[in-house]
């Protein structure tokens, strides 16, 4: 095998960086490795103040759900009785 000796880089205008990119996103796709949630998730936009006493999803869950235990529970309407079909 050869030694070769160190290969002097000369950057061309070809390679250099551009200063603006413009990308056709209409050919773009969806990508198909990113992850999907296995249930839906519904996405809520905190106030500020609100957000600085909250510093996770699970910490905002865990008081929704204690609010939620101690709501009264809305009264269930009985089912109206059925009438007995007659026939004539």
């Amino acid at each position: 095998m050869k030694k070769t000796g160190p290969t002097s880089h000369v950057c061309n205008k070809h390679e250099e960086l551009r200063e603006e990119y413009r990308f056709d996103y209409m050919k773009a796709k969806p990508n198909r490795f990113a992850g999907q949630p296995d249930e839906p998730r519904v996405v809520v936009v905190l106030d500020p103040e609100v957000a600085e006493v909250f510093e996770t999803p699970e910490s905002v869950n865990e008081v929704l759900r204690a609010l939620i235990r101690t709501m009264p529970r809305p009264m269930r309407l009985s089912p109206k009785p059925r009438r007995a079909r007659t026939t004539a």
